[in-house]
């Protein structure tokens, strides 16, 4: 999410049940084993959210998770609080209650998408990382993507209610 990429709005759509990419040392290694986590990693992004909700821009995600939950999963929700005490809107839906028929735009991938009108698709290598996000502003895929976000966002559990 770079600054400056939107006015208003930004909503992420998580669909994978893990974003963990191979590395012994990471945060998430630590967690799995029991270990201390030192989370100064997320400063970054939480200065982010923070300075950009303090300009009164919304930042929100729904991750659509499958239960029970992947170790990842477990994680994610661990640290989600970080995330919501930065001013961040996270919502969970559990894959089991998606409305019946629906389909996912942009062949499944995750996406940000930004005030309405503009749509970055992270695609994933085969080590789970994303090389980089295509950009899309065909406004039917566009459209498309608003309709999903309203309905999943309507239909999810706001993170202090989702008790895995």
């Amino acid at each position: 999410m770079g600054n400056g990429v939107f006015a208003q709005d930004a909503f992420h759509l998580e669909l994978r049940d893990d974003y963990s990419v191979p590395d012994e040392g990471s945060p998430f290694t630590s967690w799995l084993r029991g270990e201390r986590v030192d989370y100064s990693y997320m400063e970054p992004w939480t200065q982010l959210i923070r300075r950009v909700t303090g300009e009164g821009k919304t930042v929100r995600r729904v991750r659509v998770v499958t239960e029970p939950h992947t170790p990842y999963i477990r994680w994610e929700h661990a640290t989600t609080g970080l995330n919501e005490e930065a001013g961040e809107k996270i919502r969970w839906l559990p894959r089991h209650h998606l409305p019946e028929g629906v389909t996912f735009p942009v062949q499944g991938n995750d996406w940000w998408l930004y005030d309405n009108r503009l749509l970055a698709v992270g695609h994933f290598d085969s080590d789970g990382r994303v090389p980089g996000s295509e950009i899309v502003e065909d406004p039917d895929t566009v459209a498309e993507c608003v309709r999903l976000r309203d309905l999943l966002w309507a239909d999810a559990i706001p993170h202090p209610e989702y008790k895995p």
